[in-house]
């Protein structure tokens, strides 16, 4: 992959410029929404602490990070201390999700695009330099190629934000060989391979944030949790995988963001997702979403709906098309639904074509179970809520995700392992492990220790617990010497 020199001029949705901080901090996110909506949580959980915030990334990204994130609204408090930037990207082609992927190639173009980041982005960091006596850059891990000439702005600091588990750096590790890990052998056995999980192309991509990588950055931030991940994230700082850099838990990110809790009340200004939900009663619905990446062929969606209409429990099915490279650009091809489908189920399935509030479906009482993919965002959210998970993983660290949901932790059951990748799911697996997991003792005994699970993260975030004692000593360490 060519290095790209790419001129172009930065756009900001702020005109009038921040006063001046002692320290501000530049998040730079990788650009598909999983790795978006972690670092707009982390901006504002740091804007929580007084210290502004710069989200930078490009103007189609910008664009799909504020029709998603209502919240920040010109008279909340978050929008005050963070301040968006967006940059230019010259045109790049936007092809439709290709079913017969299970990695989402069509995104590879947009990907690509994120490359011409790096000048603009120094640019903007080397002026806020300028006014400030710190900036922090916090980047995604993908995002090393764009932020590799920070190191030449004497006041700028990097920190690597990793928005996969820590199970999956610990077991990628493994695999590389790099080190022997004192696990079970029997783990290591059923841990599920790489093959499959990135397209080639992502890999050149990969390997560009490698070279790039030159051991600069100050520290690691992990997206996860000790009481959910201790002995991995534990066995890493032991290990100095990360070097002598400084390393901090922070995370769930989503357990730091209040949500909506108002789930009994019916008001016709809620999504209509919630206002279903109200109506149904508590743990009874299975919520079935695949993030925005996933695209399956008409004939999986044939079986998936036929498995939700026979296993006769109430679900929510989010059967909204993949996210295309151009956000911006012509809409995806809408999914086909078997005909006499939503008729069939009507009152007892809801069917949503349209983007749907995941956060609060999970957080509603009458939620009783997660159909997922197993993207890491999925997982938090569903963690942190007390959910139980039926995995069916498709790409990049979902096996992984799904191996430390069923496996490890076990708060989950599986649809579809990695071993059968490529197989059909039949309708009637999706029948029966929804009925498994909604109406059986075993589908209990996960949920209860999901909801156990759950009261752990939960206080984590709490004066004194885990997470609050990851995510404060960070901010003292950016802030330290001001």
């Amino acid at each position: 992959m060519p290095i790209l020199r790419y001129d172009d001029r930065l756009t900001r949705n702020n005109t009038i410029n921040p006063p001046a901080a002692e320290v501000v901090v530049v998040m730079v996110p990788f650009v598909a929404h999983g790795h978006l909506n972690l670092l707009v949580h982390l901006s504002r959980l740091i804007s929580t602490y007084k210290i502004p915030v710069h989200f930078v990334t490009t103007t189609t990204h910008i664009r799909q990070v504020r029709s998603r994130f209502q919240d920040f609204s010109s008279h909340s408090a978050a929008s005050n201390l963070i301040h968006f930037h967006e940059f230019r990207t010259p045109p790049f082609t936007s092809p439709q999700p290709n079913p017969s992927n299970r990695f989402p190639a069509h995104l590879q173009p947009a990907i690509d695009s994120s490359l011409h980041l790096r000048r603009p982005v120094t640019e903007l960091i080397r002026s806020l330099s300028s006014t400030t006596k710190r900036v922090v850059v916090v980047h995604d891990s993908l995002m090393l190629y764009v932020v590799q000439n920070v190191k030449s702005i004497p006041n700028a600091v990097t920190y690597i934000f990793n928005p996969v588990s820590a199970f999956d750096t610990f077991w990628g590790a493994w695999e590389r060989r790099s080190r022997p890990f004192p696990v079970d052998p029997g783990m290591l056995k059923r841990l599920p391979s790489s093959d499959g999980c990135f397209s080639p192309e992502f890999i050149d991509f990969v390997n560009l944030q490698i070279i790039a990588q030159d051991g600069s950055h100050v520290g690691e931030l992990f997206d996860s949790s000790r009481v959910i991940e201790g002995e991995y994230l534990e066995y890493l700082e032991r290990e100095e995988i990360n070097g002598k850099k400084k390393f901090w838990a922070i995370g769930p990110l989503i357990n730091h963001v209040d949500v909506d809790k108002s789930t009994f009340k019916v008001s016709n200004n809620r999504h209509k997702c919630l206002q279903w939900l109200d109506m149904q009663p508590p743990s009874s619905v299975v919520y079935v979403s695949f993030g925005t990446t996933t695209t399956f062929t008409d004939e999986q969606i044939t079986e998936l709906a036929i498995g939700l209409e026979r296993s006769r429990q109430r679900f929510i099915w989010v059967a909204r098309a993949a996210d295309k490279g151009d956000v911006i650009g012509e809409e995806a091809k809408m999914v086909d639904l078997p005909e006499g489908f939503e008729e069939r189920v009507e009152g007892r399935g809801l069917v949503v074509r349209e983007w749907a509030p995941q956060m609060e479906i999970l957080g509603h009482v009458a939620t009783g179970g997660f159909m997922t993919h197993c993207g890491w965002n999925s997982c938090t959210e569903s963690t942190s809520r007390g959910v139980p998970m039926a995995t069916w993983p498709m790409h990049s660290d979902q096996p992984r995700n799904a191996f430390l949901i069923t496996d490890v932790l076990r708060i989950g059951l599986v649809v579809n392992d990695w071993q059968h990748r490529d197989e059909l799911v039949k309708s009637v697996v999706v029948k029966d492990v929804v009925r498994r997991l909604m109406d059986s003792k075993e589908g209990e005994e996960v949920r209860n220790r999901a909801v156990e699970l759950a009261d752990k993260v939960q206080r984590s975030v709490e004066e004194s617990g885990e997470s609050r004692k990851e995510i404060d000593p960070f901010i003292s360490h950016i802030t330290r010497h001001i």
